[in-house]
Formats: structure tokens, C-alpha cells, sequence
């Protein structure tokens, strides 16, 4: 049981130190300002002064899903997983 949750929090991007090896982007030119994904994930998104969604802090395991699904929910795909290299 412990060997398939490495394997799948290793195709999520997840490290053993619980860590994401992904982050998330924000294209700053498609951003509408709409702020769902701030809503789904506080934790990593934040609304910028000038009206844009930001990312504030690397993706977790606890915020991996909602990440996603902020990436899912984003009404003009400005959202994307930055793979680390």
C-alpha cells in the first residue's frame, strides 16, 4: 500500500518530502482577474494589485488537487503545472 502511494504521488509530482517537484503559473497576459482560482486554492494563489492572479507560494501535497482544479476551473486557461528541471 505504501509503494502505490509513492507511485502515485510521484506521477502527481509529489517528492517523499512531501514536496511538489511541479508548481504552478499564471500567464499574466490571459489572467482575467475572475479570482476562482484564488477562491479553490488561497493557499497558493493571491489577486495582485493590479487586478491578476499571482501564485504566492509553491504547491504542496496538501495543495496539489486544488491547485488542479484551479488549473481546471480557470475560465480562460491561464493556469499551468512549471515543471521543476
Amino acid at each position: 500500500k505504501g509503494l502505490r502511494r509513492c507511485q502515485r504521488w510521484h506521477s502527481m509530482g509529489i517528492n517523499r518530502k512531501g514536496s511538489a517537484d511541479m508548481n504552478a503559473t499564471v500567464d499574466q497576459y490571459l489572467c482575467i482577474g475572475c479570482g476562482a482560482c484564488v477562491a479553490l486554492c488561497p493557499r497558493v494563489f493571491r489577486m495582485g494589485e493590479d487586478g491578476k492572479s499571482g501564485v504566492s507560494q509553491a504547491v504542496t501535497e496538501e495543495t496539489l488537487s486544488q491547485v488542479q482544479e484551479a488549473i481546471d476551473s480557470c475560465p480562460v486557461t491561464a493556469i499551468s503545472w512549471l515543471e521543476h528541471e
